[in-house]
């Protein structure tokens, strides 16, 4: 493939022009296109804009039908080794997706934004969460327990330096001093957060989305199609030249026009909004607040074992005032981080430029400073002070814990109440999702802590018990594991005969629907068999709620235990009846097998995607779901692909429609219909008129209506309906992923085509004289109702009455030009074949 950029710019005779957008896990352009010589004609090596190569230059197109390009996107979520670092950000993309999981609530601003706080409140426990148990690792378990004990110390020759002696001791051998030197690691490890969150922030956040200022005048053919920012024309940045600059409120994020997490108006949807797909202000604010947080945690947890000797009857005066000082100022700090993570929600309204310098300096600087401090206090020489048993601090995992728990049932709470305001009966877990996936991501990061910290203490101490080992709550949790497999296993069991059955009943459909057919059962239990699997997908809810019941109840089971009996199952269980006896012991046994073989699992799948491309992909298939929304809850998220891809797309799509005046088809795939459907709301309505919709496997009801019905429910879906031109969607029953998108409407011809067949042919037949694959998921473009539907796309987006075309002319004041007769005749959208 060879750069070809002038081509995107050139003025040319095409009239009609199909956009494709392709899905999960990428592709090439070769194969979108269907042709092995294509042609990038704008964009980078991370997304870009393809054509054939016989259509890259102007009056070549020699087919039928519209010119064809493809937006390539996959390399913003598997691009190069780095992608496999996102694997330690799993937890926090999981609570990023609570944030949109929202019941749709309009009129209810102040409780949507009690429910967004309540999920940054969550992330941000996460992140002290993961900074716990890196500093478990290593402060309590090398540096405290390991280090302290000679034996476990000669057993690694890395800690002997550390190990105290007899007589004599080195310098580094006095606790506090173990501790300053250890808690580098996880120093390391929010400093390595921040970059990654502050690297890809550069490289997605800082992509404007489109504004009027910025489209060139109707007819313009000049090579950059822009247009200056005319002066008093607003920006999007809600300023205008010659106007005075915002108000201290407005900067503050709090004036009354920004709608702070709040519905959009009416019955559409905040996808809509212009600085939607721009929240670069609040991600360096939650970035900052994150990284405070962290440090703070590391100052935590070296301050507290020294504060606690200094406090002890006849302890140093000096060291004991200091330890109370530093105590104070940490959890001052501390009270900070949260008030600016409860302070300021998302700006959507426009498009929020501004950035809080100072505060996103000095907050880590703060945290930063008071980390140093901490570390020279407990490096002071303390004669007499030794290490022994756990780290003190055991009880903030407990403290976290029940933290998380309660925020979860609050959240639940604002859920339910959202949804009764507004029920959907489509929604899914009668809108409690967003609270369920809070849930499991708070479990996943207790397990990903636990893990580590398990697998680790066995390595230090192996079988001989030198050590006390990891706080006892994280062996109740991975003791748990086991009960929550049984648990899946049935309901696995439940759905694997549920499958069985309805398999059964699609025989005779499937029987039915193909009469005159010599009868193939083989073929008729494979279509059937495709179909109940397909199914699948709707029987989610079901699985989320089992699971999140499941967790709930073994989570709140293993906080009781370890805060009541304070020792591990099998040692709480050591009196009780036997038969209680083997039950704990085979827990706690097998689960702490189970935690291990998955933090293996875990860092093999890490190391192989950090080598192997195609193993990257297959892991990028996970953030092309996850990612796709933008970073509202957790900065350390991966970053949210679609800031980069929605306006990449309706730059294209705009710019496009105005030089040429001609038909346009935005054709999405799977996850590309989603982005499709993202930027035909970013459009202007000149554009929208000249827009056609053609989706096909599209989630975008199946599964985005049913989980985000805040931004994808029905309301939203029926004014994407009535803002595009026309809108095709195709699906089959074999699908698993895409569906109907069950939007009606009596004035128009319907969303929703009949499902297609798949397989395209039962038995052999002259056209299929080889037996014709069942499709699923893919291929779409394969059938040949795929082609007959864009036309008349096509067909319905010609105007009644031919409109002439425009001189070039300058932007009237707002930017936006004045609209041809097409402008007019396709901005309502009704146009007949």
């Amino acid at each position: 493939m060879t750069g070809h950029p002038a081509a995107a710019v050139a003025g040319g005779p095409e009239t009609d022009l199909e956009l494709l957008v392709h899905g999960v896990g990428g592709t090439t352009p070769e194969k979108m296109l269907g042709d092995p010589r294509t042609v990038r004609i704008t964009g980078d090596d991370t997304a870009a804009v393809f054509r054939r190569a016989e259509d890259a230059e102007p009056g070549t197109h020699p087919g039928q039908g519209p010119v064809q390009e493809a937006y390539v996107w996959c390399n913003l979520t598997s691009g190069d080794g780095s992608r496999a670092l996102w694997l330690l950000l799993l937890p926090f993309m999981v609570v990023n997706l609570a944030h949109w999981m929202r019941p749709a609530a309009p009129g209810r601003p102040r409780v949507v934004r009690l429910y967004g706080l309540l999920v940054r409140l969550a992330a941000l426990t996460l992140t002290v969460l993961l900074v716990a148990a890196a500093c478990e690792v290593a402060l309590d378990l090398v540096a405290w327990q390991c280090a302290g004990v000679r034996a476990c110390a000669r057993r690694h020759s890395w800690l002997g330096f550390l190990a105290p002696g007899p007589v004599n001791a080195a310098w580094w051998t006095a606790p506090g001093r173990r501790l300053a030197l250890a808690a580098t690691i996880p120093a390391t490890l929010v400093a390595l957060l921040w970059y990654l969150s502050h690297r890809t922030w550069n490289a997605y956040e800082s992509h404007q989305p489109m504004s009027s200022a910025s489209l060139p005048a109707a007819g313009d053919t000049s090579p950059g199609g822009a247009v200056p920012t005319p002066p008093g024309t607003d920006d999007g940045g809600g300023a205008r030249d010659g106007e005075p600059a915002p108000s201290p409120e407005d900067t503050r994020g709090g004036g009354a026009s920004e709608a702070i997490d709040a519905d959009p108006a009416g019955d559409g949807s905040a996808l809509a909004r212009p600085g939607f797909w721009y929240g670069r202000r609040l991600v360096a604010r939650l970035r900052a607040a994150h990284t405070a947080a962290g440090l703070l945690t590391v100052a935590s947890a070296v301050a507290t074992p020294a504060v606690r000797f200094d406090h002890r009857p006849g302890g140093p005066a000096v060291l004991g005032v200091l330890g109370a000082l530093l105590t104070v100022a940490i959890v001052a700090w501390a009270a900070a981080v949260v008030g600016v993570v409860c302070g300021r929600g998302r700006s959507e309204n426009r498009l929020d430029r501004r950035l809080d310098r100072q505060l996103v300096r000095g907050l880590p600087l703060g945290a930063l400073g008071l980390l140093l401090l901490t570390l020279l206090y407990a490096g002071w020489t303390r004669p007499g002070w030794r290490s022994g048993g756990r780290l003190p601090g055991d009880p903030a995992f407990g403290a976290l814990m029940s933290a998380q728990g309660l925020l979860v049932v609050a959240l639940a709470a604002v859920a339910g109440y959202l949804h009764r305001r507004r029920p959907d009966p489509r929604a899914g877990m009668r809108g409690l999702g967003g609270p369920a996936v809070t849930l499991l991501a708070c479990a996943l990061g207790g397990v990903m802590s636990g893990g580590v910290a398990q697998r680790v203490a066995d390595w230090l101490d192996g079988t001989r018990a030198l050590l006390p080992g990891p706080p006892v709550l994280l062996t109740w949790q991975a003791s748990a594991i086991p009960a929550l497999l049984a648990v899946l296993l049935l309901l696995a069991a439940r759905l694997t005969v549920s499958t069985a059955r309805h398999a059964r009943a699609e025989r005779a459909r499937v029987r039915h629907e193909h009469p005159g057919e010599p009868e193939d059962p083989a073929r008729t239990r494979a279509i059937a068999h495709a179909r109940a699997m397909a199914g699948l997908t709707d029987r989610a809810p079901l699985v989320l709620a089992v699971l999140t019941a499941t967790t709930l109840l073994l989570g709140a089971s293993a906080l009781a235990g370890a805060l009541l009996t304070g020792r591990t199952p099998d040692g709480a269980a050591h009196r009780a009846h036997h038969a209680v006896q083997a039950v704990a012991q085979t827990s706690q046994a097998l689960g702490s097998w189970l935690v291990g073989l998955g933090f293996l699992l875990f860092v093999t799948w890490g190391r192989r995607a950090y080598k192997d491309a195609a193993a990257r992909r297959t892991i990028g298939i996970l953030w092309d779901v996850g990612t796709f929304w933008p970073r509202a809850a957790h900065p350390f998220a991966p970053p949210c692909y679609a800031e980069r891809a929605v306006p990449d797309l309706t730059w294209r799509m705009a710019t496009w429609t105005r030089r040429t005046g001609g038909r346009l088809v935005l054709s999405g795939h799977s996850q590309g219909s989603v982005l499709a459907a993202a930027a035909a709301w970013q459009l202007t309505p000149p554009a929208r008129g000249r827009v056609a919709l053609l989706t096909y496997g599209s989630p975008l009801e199946r599964l985005y209506g049913r989980w985000f019905p805040a931004h994808f429910g029905p309301p939203a879906l029926a004014a994407l309906h009535r803002d595009v031109a026309c809108w095709r969607n195709l699906h089959r029953r074999t699908d698993p992923i895409g569906g109907p998108v069950r939007v009606p409407d009596d004035s128009t011809p319907e969303v929703d085509l009949e499902p297609l067949a798949d397989p395209l042919a039962y038995g052999r037949t002259p056209d299929h004289p080889l037996p014709a694959p069942i499709l699923g998921h893919s291929d779409y473009q394969a059938d040949p109702v795929f082609t007959r539907e864009r036309a008349r796309l096509l067909a319905r987006l010609r105007p009644g009455l031919p409109g002439q075309r425009p001189e070039p002319a300058a932007p009237d004041p707002g930017g936006a030009g004045t609209p041809t007769g097409q402008d007019v005749q396709g901005s309502s959208g009704r146009s007949s074949a």
